[in-house]
């Protein structure tokens, strides 16, 4: 019995040193917790959008013919492994055995060496440990932004008058009115209420203590007015997110000004749709009468500590400047979203991790002469396989057993396949294929897997965890407006990322406010209530 303990030990030993040597750190974005899935890669929501972290298990051999004695639900069973016997053909773009090889395609591996990382990693400027929470908030949101909303405002609520009446009720808002108007939506992320008016409310969702700072109709006039930009410019952009353009630009370059990721990065959409506890409780019909976002959000996060480092906002509907609309829903869009995301981090030798949307092989080798390096899952459906070997992509004739893989390179990309309880495929150019890993599962067991794929793992189970305790601090405020659901969306973020950097300051040291305490300061600091304290 003593040996098994010491054995099991061991090996959590050794998977607790492969983990630190893979660069996560502890968890600094909040309280730790479980992971929502015993699948290392799963998606966090069943009704999300986001394509980054599904596998699609089995999804190969769904489209092989199923043998006669084969249950159709069974998917360990008559899995197909091999060079030989391809049970069908590979997706569109992937190349025959032959030419994989007259390609470059073989089987002989290397060793492939990351050279070490050319930036620092942490917050870019020293917060006193005096620093409030609206401090923190007001790194990405400071009085200039607010100070422009005012502005912006008060031109909408005159140009809206001269058009349809003068409106005897409304007074110029001002930046302390403004401030208090953010405090009251934030609220609904810490407060949980689908509708910020049930702070006046006398129901369950009513909050006195805050409802007193401002009256429920002038918060009304001020919601009916409230604008980042109140006019479309006159140089003729037809954007559809003009009103909104200015204030992600100010949000993404205090992003990069404020923090520095560490090496290891990924390239994801995260978890925006809905509250997590609604989605599991809510029936059919209601999710069905829940309007679907018009737009995709994408960004760049470090893997170690959970920061937003950027992000990508995309109209799913209408023409816009950039061109993307006319690619949506295809694999052109996702790679020139990745490009966009990675423009700023190139010689910088980092690891970038991405979801089957964003593999390809011309996408990495772009990426590998920008000193960027990649590993990301592959999906035969939803990945662009051109250039891949056929014969790693299909099926073949003799069964896998579980923890088998099978490797080929091309110059310093390797291409992985794997199998549990399904097969997974990988391209990665930034860990090599001669090392190996483990999934260590409580009811599996040890998994062994070749080192991507234990990186790649390990790295989407934590983002996947910040998905879950972001949602903390998610807006429930959703206007009907797509421009303002993409604010309150951003807002959402740059909370988060205040409170990344709050944990990682000296001020949380001296006052250790839990995430639900800090957000429940912000809000009171927001509408400058003399009693700051967070709520017990």
């Amino acid at each position: 019995m003593a040996e098994c303990g010491r054995k099991a030990l061991s090996l959590l030993e050794a998977a607790r040193s492969r983990y630190e040597s893979l660069q996560i750190s502890d968890d600094v974005f909040g309280e730790s917790g479980d992971d929502s899935s015993d699948n290392p890669f799963y998606s966090t929501s069943g009704d999300s959008d986001s394509e980054n972290y599904i596998a699609e298990v089995g999804e190969e051999e769904q489209q092989q013919p199923k043998h006669h004695h084969q249950k159709r639900g069974d998917k360990e069973i008559g899995q197909g492994w091999g060079p030989g016997g391809s049970a069908g053909v590979g997706p569109p773009g992937s190349i025959c055995p032959n030419r994989a090889e007259e390609e470059g395609w073989t089987e002989v591996l290397q060793d492939v060496t990351v050279p070490p990382y050319k930036d620092t990693h942490g917050p870019s400027q020293k917060m006193p440990d005096t620093a409030t929470a609206l401090d923190f908030f007001q790194l990405f949101v400071p009085d200039n932004c607010i100070q422009n909303m005012v502005v912006q405002t008060n031109m909408y609520a005159k140009k809206f008058q001269e058009r349809y009446g003068s409106d005897e009720s409304w007074h110029p808002v001002t930046a302390e009115e403004m401030k208090a108007f953010l405090g009251f939506v934030t609220s609904t992320s810490i407060h949980r209420c689908e509708s910020v008016l049930s702070i006046w409310s006398s129901g369950f969702f009513s909050n006195r203590s805050i409802a007193l700072k401002m009256s429920q109709s002038r918060f009304e006039k001020i919601l009916k007015y409230f604008h980042i930009v109140a006019f479309r410019p006159s140089q003729g952009s037809n954007q559809g997110l003009y009103k909104i353009q200015p204030f992600l630009d100010s949000l993404q370059q205090s992003f990069s000004h404020t923090f520095r990721p560490s090496q290891t990065q990924v390239l994801h959409e995260p978890l925006i749709d809905e509250d997590p506890v609604f989605i599991t409780t809510c029936t059919e019909r209601e999710l069905r009468k829940r309007k679907k976002r018009k737009f995709s959000l994408w960004v760049r996060q470090c893997t170690s500590t959970g920061f937003i480092c950027q992000i990508s906002v995309h109209l799913k509907e209408g023409q816009g400047s950039d061109g993307l609309a006319a690619l949506k829903n295809k694999p052109q869009l996702h790679s020139l979203v990745a490009k966009q995301l990675c423009q700023n981090i190139s010689g910088k030798n980092s690891i970038i991790f991405t979801g089957p949307s964003m593999t390809s092989l011309s996408l990495f080798s772009e990426f590998s002469e920008q000193d960027i390096f990649c590993c990301g899952l592959l999906s035969t459906r939803k990945s662009d396989c051109t250039g891949l070997p056929q014969s790693m992509l299909v099926c073949g004739s003799t069964p896998a057993q579980r923890g088998q893989s099978r490797i080929m390179m091309k110059g310093s990309l390797s291409l992985i396949s794997w199998y549990n309880k399904g097969h997974f495929r990988f391209l990665t150019n930034s860990y090599s294929p001669t090392r190996q890993g483990m999934i260590i599962k409580r009811k599996s067991g040890e998994i062994p897997c070749p080192l991507a794929v234990e990186a790649f793992a390990a790295h989407l189970s934590y983002i996947c965890k910040y998905d879950d305790k972001y949602s903390k601090y998610f807006i429930f405020h959703k206007p009907n407006k797509t421009w303002q659901q993409v604010f309150w969306l951003s807002i959402s973020i740059a909370i988060n990322n205040a409170y990344i950097l709050y944990k990682m300051s000296d001020a949380y040291a001296v006052k250790r406010y839990s995430r639900a305490q800090f957000g429940e300061r912000l809000v009171r600091e927001l509408l400058e209530l003399d009693d700051c304290s967070p709520t017990q």
